[in-house]
């Protein structure tokens, strides 16, 4: 598997917040009918990128934890494909999902496989199919602390769970000064924040904390937030200007945002031997096990969130891009696997994988783009 094993570095690509509405504007070569040499605007790899012939526009929204890379895959494909614009909307995987069962738009980004209603709405929209779930790009959630007189910080799930249902209070409690030895963790109140939207985000920490949390998690795994008190901030940008403001703060955004935003992240203790850092290379160990769970055509994945293995970090997720596998708008279809085949391909894995990113396995990425070509 051609995983990236290096230790990501962050790019600077945004501020504190990200516009939540990207638009790939048209410039390059006129000539989109055959594969064309991608420019490299915007600091993006230059890349062979196989146009639409039929260009046009192609509306996406959903998650907030791609749109660091859809920025990226925009400066490449813009620079290739002039007849073919994309404007993301981001507003969350939730709303993303709504508006791909509504019709609205041709694909969306979410961080959560489609749930079994979801999957039988799309049916009115995908004429003749449904929703599928295409893993686009892998990541990991960090969890993000601003903490008086700490920077390094390890945590567990027993302890998360604790945290963010509010049974811990306190940023000297037992439970955490068991964890860190020798830290001089202040009596200071904790202010756990989560997000306020719909969020794949969000549905991928509470599967770690019920699968992993030893039974302090009451809730099922799930987009909207369950646990008890604390604060809410809307979308991943939302989450890291409060968690930069707020003094002995705690909350979960994509590794992505916590380094353009130089925010600390906590290691994570699983049962290891030693605590496992928040970092792509640490994630792509979860990753390479990931077991494909969809029938069909739908690739939604299954990660172990309990995972023991050394140097592997649990709070592991897989960002889907949501498409009809038939039923497809023909006016938009051909430029719609033109954009998923770049972003699919080496060039577009490895362009995401400077922003904080984790690269697909090649193996898993090579399904991923069978999938694409028999779009329908």
């Amino acid at each position: 598997m051609n995983l990236r094993n290096g230790r990501s570095k962050a790019l600077a690509i945004g501020a504190v917040a990200l516009v939540s509405t990207l638009s790939l504007s048209a410039c390059g070569t006129d000539d989109n009918s055959k594969p064309n040499a991608g420019g490299s605007s915007a600091g993006a790899p230059a890349a062979k990128i196989a146009c639409s012939d039929k260009g046009g526009q192609l509306l996406a929204a959903g998650s907030t934890a791609q749109t660091p890379a859809i920025e990226v895959w925009k400066a490449a494909y813009s620079g290739a494909c002039s007849s073919t614009s994309l404007t993301y909307s981001g507003g969350g995987s939730g709303a993303g999902v709504t508006q791909f069962n509504q019709g609205k738009i041709a694909f969306a980004g979410s961080d959560g496989a489609l749930k079994a209603t979801e999957i039988e709405a799309s049916k009115a929209v995908c004429t003749g199919g449904q929703g599928i779930d295409l893993p686009m790009v892998g990541g990991l959630i960090s969890i993000v602390f601003n903490v008086e007189g700490v920077d390094k910080l390890t945590l567990d799930a027993p302890t998360l769970a604790k945290i963010f249902d509010s049974q811990i209070t306190k940023w000297n409690a037992p439970e955490i000064a068991a964890l860190n030895p020798g830290v001089n963790l202040p009596a200071a109140d904790i202010q756990a924040i989560h997000r306020s939207e719909d969020s794949g985000t969000t549905q991928n920490l509470t599967a770690y904390l019920a699968k992993a949390g030893g039974g302090n998690w009451k809730y099922p795994a799930a987009k909207s937030w369950s646990g008890q008190g604390g604060q809410s901030a809307n979308g991943s940008a939302g989450v890291v200007a409060q968690v930069k403001q707020a003094k002995n703060s705690i909350s979960y955004v994509e590794l992505s945002y916590a380094q353009t935003n130089k925010l600390n992240s906590a290691a994570i203790a699983t049962g290891a031997s030693k605590p496992v850092e928040a970092t792509a290379a640490n994630a792509a160990t979860t990753l390479a096990n990931a077991k494909i769970t969809g029938t069909g055509a739908d690739m939604a994945l299954d990660i172990d969130y309990a995972t023991k293995a050394e140097g592997a970090y649990p709070l592991t997720l897989v960002t889907y891009e949501i498409v009809c596998d038939k039923g497809n708008k023909a006016d938009t279809l051909p430029a719609l696997k033109s954009f998923l085949n770049y972003t699919v391909s080496d060039a577009g894995q490895q362009a995401i994988g400077a922003v904080g990113y984790v690269p697909l396995p090649k193996e898993l990425a090579g399904k991923v783009k069978t999938q694409i070509d028999a779009l329908a």
